[in-house]
């Protein structure tokens, strides 16, 4: 931030205790310390803000991903059911058309084990 080194805080100390005066100078220094102390927590505490809000961002955009991709792994397994179930569903209702075909012809036929041909009651 700033680069100021001892030699440059030692002017500025025999600054301030000539110009405050040596009674003065430890409740002004004190003061300063506070003053310096509540700007640091401000400065803290404004950056945790900022990282906080850049991280909800973050979370919001992973959001949206892992939503999108969801959608799209349902829209994808929708459509396989589908073709599948078309797939599967047209031969089966060709064999239970050809099994009710069988059926009726066998209601006109004779029983295996009737001889006479005449239908038992």
């Amino acid at each position: 931030m700033f680069d100021i080194g001892f030699s440059e805080l030692m002017v500025i100390g025999v600054v301030a205790l000539i110009v405050i005066g040596p009674e003065r100078l430890p409740k002004v220094a004190r003061t300063l310390g506070h003053l310096l102390g509540r700007a640091q927590r401000y400065v803290s505490d404004v950056k945790s803000d900022i990282n906080r809000e850049i991280q909800l961002d973050e979370l919001k955009k992973l959001q949206t991903q892992v939503t999108d991709s969801a959608r799209a792994m349902e829209e994808s397994v929708r459509k396989e059911y589908d073709s599948a179930r078309s797939a599967i569903e047209a031969p089966a209702q060709e064999a239970a058309a050809e099994l009710q075909s069988a059926a009726k012809l066998a209601e006109g036929l004779p029983q295996v084990g009737d001889t006479t041909g005449k239908p038992t009651a």
